[in-house]
């Protein structure tokens, strides 16, 4: 029972960092287009990325060239982060 649990538990945090990764992907795309700052789904983009962005940013100079690779730093971790717990959670 407890076993259910768990996986159902690891499964849901999988699934979590999978989507956000999604939403980085997409943030960064629209990024290139300058879409309008006031649509919703913009703004929604925006409050859920910039934490994560700013964190990095603070521990790593991320503009090379005038281009930010904030959003490829977060990927990269996120996918270490997945692999780490998907074999980490494949050996309980």
């Amino acid at each position: 029972m407890i076993d259910a649990f768990l996986g159902s538990v690891f499964t849901v945090i999988l699934a979590v960092i999978s989507l956000y990764k999604w939403v980085i992907i997409i943030s960064a795309l629209l990024s290139w287009v300058r879409p309008d700052p006031y649509n919703p789904i913009v703004q929604m983009l925006y409050r859920l990325t910039e934490p994560a962005y700013a964190f990095v940013r603070r521990f790593i100079p991320t503009v090379v060239g005038g281009m930010d690779l904030a959003p490829l730093i977060v990927i990269f971790a996120l996918i270490f982060l997945e692999t780490f717990l998907g074999r980490l959670f494949m050996g309980m």
